[in-house]
């Protein structure tokens, strides 16, 4: 098995933003730019969230799930604003690969049985927003980490899993954008509990990050968002470090991935 690096775009009012812990938003720039540098610099998929249109209750914006997927050359995700079968098709129509549902799923699990048999299960990634609550016990949470939903991480992936989903995108609420790293015990908890492909997000500061999210949190894949809009030839970096710890990273024909040293900082030197 090859394990896979994702870049997440995270839209908020129509800007790609850089989240802090699901409570600050730090716009950074127009998605459209950021597709193309993605597509140009070896990245396995990318995964699109535009995380006002479910708390707004309005559709996915299927003009530029399309532009995206005319640019887009690798499997493409998208979610936000999916609550119905018609949601998915239609998003699947404009042009992606996959859909990611979040609350959807929560409220309606029916929707991942009938996405996976309408669609097959390897177009539904399930999203889990998680963060320990009051008790000191991981929980997951609703509406972009505002709703908490009495359920463990590991129970509620145990079910998708149960109803058909193909893999789920797990972010720490806690560590997202702290740059301290994956919440490594929570991935581990939830990637060792099922058998579909757990991708890890949240917390990436480091290039060492993505390396710890497979060796130690049993990750499938890794994503991330903040780090690769601002650390040049970020995705590329990252690659050559995780080819570096011997972990079997897809690689582009066309990079060179050796010859180089990488600073604490995840800059060549």
């Amino acid at each position: 098995m090859k394990y896979r690096l994702i870049p997440v775009l995270i839209l908020k009012n129509d800007r790609l933003v850089q989240s802090i812990q699901f409570k600050r938003y730090l716009p950074i720039g127009g998605a459209k730019i950021a597709i193309e540098f993605f597509v140009n610099w070896d990245v396995d998929e990318i995964v699109l969230l535009d995380i006002d249109a479910t708390l707004k209750k309005r559709q996915p914006q299927f003009d530029l799930i399309s532009f995206f997927a005319r640019k887009c050359f690798v499997p493409f995700t998208v979610g936000g604003g999916i609550s119905s079968l018609d949601d998915i098709r239609n998003v699947i129509k404009a042009g992606a690969d996959k859909v990611c549902l979040n609350t959807a799923a929560i409220r309606f699990p029916e929707l991942i049985t009938r996405g996976a048999e309408r669609f097959g299960t390897q177009c539904i990634t399930i999203s889990i927003d998680a963060k320990k609550n009051s008790q000191g016990e991981y929980e997951v949470y609703l509406l972009s980490g505002k709703e908490p939903t009495g359920m463990h991480p590991v129970e509620w992936a145990q079910k998708v899993e149960a109803l058909g989903a193909g893999e789920i995108l797990l972010t720490s609420i806690e560590r997202d954008g702290t740059k301290q790293g994956y919440d490594l015990e929570l991935t581990r908890q939830v990637a060792q509990a099922v058998s579909i492909p757990v991708i890890a997000c949240g917390g990436v500061g480091r290039m060492e990050h993505f390396v710890e999210g497979i060796l130690k949190g049993s990750a499938h894949a890794v994503a991330a968002a903040n780090i690769f809009q601002y650390t040049e030839h970020s995705t590329i970096i990252a690659k050559a470090y995780l080819k570096k710890a011997n972990i079997d990273i897809r690689l582009s024909s066309d990079v060179t991935y050796e010859g180089f040293t990488i600073d604490e900082a995840g800059r060549i030197t």
